[in-house]
């Protein structure tokens, strides 16, 4: 027969047990997160490579509902029609990336930085097989 203190050991080890699976489970099934996000609605239509958006990036720095709810960013890869008149005009990426908070417009090359062809998706971190290496 267990004594009580072996009984609670054994409860403790099953709810470590139970904590360190749902720890794993629950980081696999994050990874859209820490992913990029590939914009190439009109890009390529319009002779520039794609956008390459490193999510991760700007999740370190905000939480989700900066973009999601206050910027009106939908929650799926080519669900936004943006395009470069938006941004100028201060919508989406514009809001930020207006000079003073981030970086301008005019640094096309910071953003637009994919491969020609590469499909608007949400991508694992890919940014080093989305952008070539210069000279090439």
């Amino acid at each position: 027969m267990k004594n009580s203190n072996t009984n609670s050991y054994d409860a403790l080890k099953a709810v470590f047990f139970v904590v360190f699976i749902l720890t794993f489970a629950l980081a696999n099934s994050a990874k859209a997160e820490y992913a990029d996000i590939v914009i190439n609605e009109y890009s390529d239509k319009a002779g520039m490579r794609p956008a390459v958006f490193p999510h991760w990036f700007h999740r370190i720095r905000f939480r989700c509902k900066v973009c999601h709810a206050d910027l009106g960013f939908k929650f799926q890869a080519g669900g936004n029609d943006i395009n470069m008149l938006k941004i100028i005009d201060g919508q989406y990426c514009g809001a930020c990336h207006n000079g003073e908070i981030a970086w301008s417009v005019e640094n096309c090359n910071l953003c637009h930085s994919g491969k020609p062809g590469t499909p608007t998706q949400v991508h694992d971190s890919t940014i080093q097989k989305l952008v070539s290496p210069t000279g090439k």
